[in-house]
């Protein structure tokens, strides 16, 4: 690495989780005249350097020519031919890649961009929009001890890390992380509608279970005992807590919990098959 401070170029910089990235390291002391965001719409662009001061730039080849580090944030389908057109202003250099993009094993990033460069693979989840993401991370051994402390210190701008030590762990990771959002947004979603459809004005049931599921969440990371003691801690024997919990252990839930993870954490290695072409 060059500088204390590596000259970092976000491919797509200026989308919603590149975005998010450069604006936590910014907001975390990290030199803005160091991070190059790149995209197609200028306009766009021209807002996201205006807001956050980095540099801007819609030649993702011309950008990239003294970066120390290239992230790779831009959709699956369209990786393969970001990759081969960058591969040919790499050949003489091996700048730190670090790739967003869900489902494409490092075996196709080596062969579209180099057999030579250490490639990270880092899952993100949209929590990371607000800066408590979580973001499990893999590498294998052409990356440098240094280079995985950057890759974990560039994510750790927006929440967490993980690091896996096999790379079908990120699938795992997304099972737990990457897609759980939405586990969340839809049991949030069913009380919602339970409640409204009780007779609760959807919007106050939305703003009291919004504000039970942050306190929830809050309340687990703050303490010292497990989630089973925290619900527990809630429950009386007889009560209202009580009934609610039986009827969705009654229901199944645990196992359909872990039968949802496992059909993700399976898509997950299909569509890495898919994308290594």
């Amino acid at each position: 690495m060059s500088t204390a401070n590596p000259k970092m170029v976000f491919i797509g910089g200026a989308g919603n989780m590149a975005g998010a990235v450069i604006g936590g390291l910014v907001a975390s002391g990290y030199p803005a005249d160091q991070i190059t965001a790149t995209g197609r719409d200028r306009d766009k662009l021209n807002a996201f350097a205006e807001s956050h001061g980095v540099a801007i730039s819609d030649d993702n080849v011309a950008a990239i020519v003294d970066a120390d580090v290239i992230v790779l944030s831009v959709k699956p389908q369209v990786m393969r031919e970001l990759c081969e057109g960058l591969k040919p202003h790499l050949v003489d250099r091996s700048p730190l890649i670090i790739t967003f993009a869900a489902g494409i094993p490092l075996a196709a990033y080596h062969r579209w961009m180099g057999m030579h460069l250490p490639i990270v693979r880092a899952m993100p989840n949209t929590p990371a929009l607000v800066q408590t993401g979580v973001t499990g991370l893999y590498a294998d051994s052409k990356v440098t001890g240094e280079q995985k402390e950057l890759a974990g210190r560039i994510v750790d701008a927006v929440g967490i890390s993980y690091w896996v030590e096999e790379e079908r762990g990120i699938d795992q990771v997304i099972a737990v992380a990457g897609s759980a959002p939405a586990y969340f947004f839809q049991f949030m979603e069913a009380m919602i509608d339970a409640a409204s459809a009780g007779g609760l004005a959807r919007a106050d049931a939305e703003r009291l279970v919004l504000q039970t599921a942050l306190g929830a969440a809050k309340l687990a990371v703050a303490s010292d005992v497990d989630v089973a003691q925290l619900k527990r801690n809630v429950m009386s024997p007889g009560g209202t807590t009580e009934r609610a919990v039986q009827r969705f252990e009654k229901g199944g839930l645990p196992q359909l919990v872990a039968d949802a993870m496992r059909d993700c954490e399976e898509r997950a290695t299909e569509m890495a098959k898919e994308l290594d072409r």
